[in-house]
């Protein structure tokens, strides 16, 4: 099984103890299922680790740390126009396709409107862990 985690359900999965999406990445990781990312998504969680919470350099040089443990970085090589609601979106498509992902994890209203693209579902971490 493969998976791409959106930003914020990295964040969730990081940040929050005893949050869903941090059940279900424990989960997804004692199943060794393979969670990917790339370099453009892990860009932007440490942009709204610095913005949003106000984390110092040392703090988010720390947290990368942890999540460089659990994901898979993927190159993006290609580019879609999938999300026309919030085009920062795409990368997480992007991801999903170059990692053959069967599911996108994320809380994201825009890509969750999706439910589906190319055959990768598009769910919540709640609906995951009911999955896995």
């Amino acid at each position: 099984m493969v998976v791409t985690f959106d930003t914020n359900a990295i964040l969730s999965a990081t940040l929050w103890d005893g949050s869903v999406a941090q059940k279900l990445l424990h989960d997804l990781i004692m199943q060794n299922v393979k969670i990917y990312s790339s370099l453009e998504i892990l860009d932007e969680y440490q942009k709204v680790l610095k913005r949003d919470f106000d984390f110092s350099d040392e703090d988010v040089a720390e947290i990368m740390e942890k999540v460089l443990a659990f994901v898979t970085l993927v190159k993006l090589s290609m580019k879609v126009d999938v999300v026309k609601e919030d085009a920062d979106d795409n990368i997480i498509i992007e991801c999903a396709l170059e990692s053959n992902s069967k599911y996108i994890i994320t809380y994201d209203p825009h890509l969750l409107k999706l439910k589906e693209y190319n055959g990768i579902q598009i769910i919540k971490p709640e609906i995951a862990r009911a999955i896995f």
